[in-house]
């Protein structure tokens, strides 16, 4: 790696251990939006689009691939762990990083908590014996010891689930594209799930994407682990492009073909699907109970372990990086000397994950109230992100690269705007409540002269 890559130049020391290439990177863009990610939230974004399914997550990957040209310039300029806390911290000034920061982590330490409770629920499907709560506590566990592990097994158990996930994927593409042209399904035209002259208005259109989006989050966890990175900081913005491209065509492929497969779409767009069973109702029409048994199966799998891994890994890299800025308290930042992870960041993800998804399993909304929060919380950060391109390359470096530093980051925001301000009015109040306790923690610090500043950044030279 070259050394202008490298975090010392930025006044850290480089504790996490360098190991990831291109294709690590790009295995786990791909392991943390999940490919099959549409299996659990299916039946919630059908109805909240009219059953234009296929339209809401083509949508959803226009506007994050404005996000993810965002994130490859930022992640060039500043290639360590911290996401947008540390890009807008940065690029603007440090409160602004702060708070960033703050509006993630209620994306980053909610997200496992809501991989937990899916994968649980689609394993409680397959043994109703065994309770939701009793998934919950296995996939935690398992999951911590892995990333205890180390970076490099967490890589290793990726690359085997990526197989796993993609197999499931086209065992179902192939069995329903049969069963449609054997005249099963709902009855619906074929262009349906990408139009619907009967329900289309973009805010109805707009609305579900705000829940759609939750599939493709997982590309801006490449940032965090900029530090793990062997290769150039520029391979980094290429793996969340190219993961962000695979995800979105396999997600819309999958969504159209299940929106076909549904029996009754308009009882599932009457009465929502309350039991996030949609898709494998889905997969039964298709190819019977064997079919609906593997996708339920493969969602737990996918969701409570390989994705909630990978999201337990880049939360616990952003609480190091707060932390290591003393934005956090400092036991965050303590890496483990023989496997290099920052291991008590690593636990209390996993110990906030039991509690939450314990709490959320006794609760009929939790599924679609968790995915509104988690979406809110990662749309807001994504519109800080636009606006730190704009002012770290355009108004403070001088850059004349109107296209990727003005023009694809002013309408990413506008796009992401749009999104937020159509999202549940519920995930709309809690959201912003979480942003207002941070700007009250803001306003303590800085009464109390502890301003927010990140390393090699003293509070006098920051540029707010």
């Amino acid at each position: 790696m070259d050394a202008a890559d490298g975090v010392e130049r930025f006044g850290y020391r480089q504790q996490l251990r360098r190991s990831l290439r291109f294709g690590d990177l790009l295995v786990y863009g791909l392991i943390f939006m999940v490919p099959i990610a549409p299996f659990g939230i299916f039946g919630s974004v059908f109805s909240g689009s009219g059953g234009m399914v296929a339209l809401a997550y083509l949508v959803g990957m226009v506007a994050m691939m404005f996000t993810a040209s965002s994130y490859a310039q930022m992640s060039r300029a500043f290639p360590m762990a911290g996401s947008v806390y540390t890009y807008a911290g940065r690029g603007i000034a440090a409160p602004v990083g702060f708070l960033a920061g703050w509006v993630i982590v209620l994306d980053y330490v909610l997200v496992p908590a809501l991989l937990y409770l899916v994968a649980g629920v689609a394993m409680n499907t397959l043994v109703p014996v065994i309770p939701v709560p009793v998934w919950l506590v296995a996939f935690v566990v398992l999951n911590t010891v892995v990333n205890y592990l180390g970076i490099e097994m967490t890589a290793r158990v990726n690359k085997v689930m990526l197989a796993a996930e993609l197999a499931v994927l086209v065992i179902f593409l192939v069995v329903g594209v049969v069963a449609l042209a054997s005249g099963r399904g709902g009855g619906w035209s074929a262009l349906s799930p990408l139009y619907n002259a009967a329900t289309f208005s973009w805010p109805v259109v707009f609305g579900a994407v705000s829940l759609a989006v939750l599939s493709f989050l997982g590309f801006d966890g490449i940032s965090m682990l900029a530090e793990e990175n062997r290769d150039a900081a520029r391979s980094l913005g290429r793996a969340m492009v190219a993961a962000l491209l695979l995800a979105g065509v396999l997600f819309v492929v999958q969504t159209w073909v299940a929106s076909l497969l549904v029996a009754d779409p308009d009882r599932l767009l009457a009465e929502g699907d309350p039991g996030s069973t949609a898709f494998y109702d889905a997969a039964r029409v298709a190819g019977g109970g064997w079919l609906a048994g593997l996708t339920a199966a493969a969602t737990a799998v996918a969701w409570g372990f390989a994705n909630s891994l990978v999201a337990q890994a880049a939360t616990s890299r952003l609480l190091f990086a707060m932390a290591r800025d003393r934005q956090l308290p400092a036991v965050l930042a303590r890496v483990s000397s023989s496997r290099q992870v920052p291991v008590n960041a690593t636990l209390l993800v996993a110990a906030v994950s039991l509690v939450l998804g314990l709490y959320l399993s006794s609760r009929d909304d939790g599924i679609p109230l968790m995915t509104s929060l988690v979406n809110f919380g990662a749309m807001t950060a994504f519109l800080v992100l636009h606006v730190s391109v704009v002012v770290h390359f355009v108004i403070r470096s001088g850059s004349r690269d109107w296209l990727r530093h003005l023009v694809v980051p002013v309408l990413g925001f506008a796009i992401l705007l749009y999104v937020v301000i159509n999202a549940k009015v519920a995930a709309q109040v809690l959201g912003f409540v979480w942003l207002g306790v941070g700007v009250l923690v803001l306003l303590v610090l800085l009464a109390t002269g502890r301003r927010p500043a990140l390393s090699g950044m003293s509070p006098e030279s920051d540029p707010a």
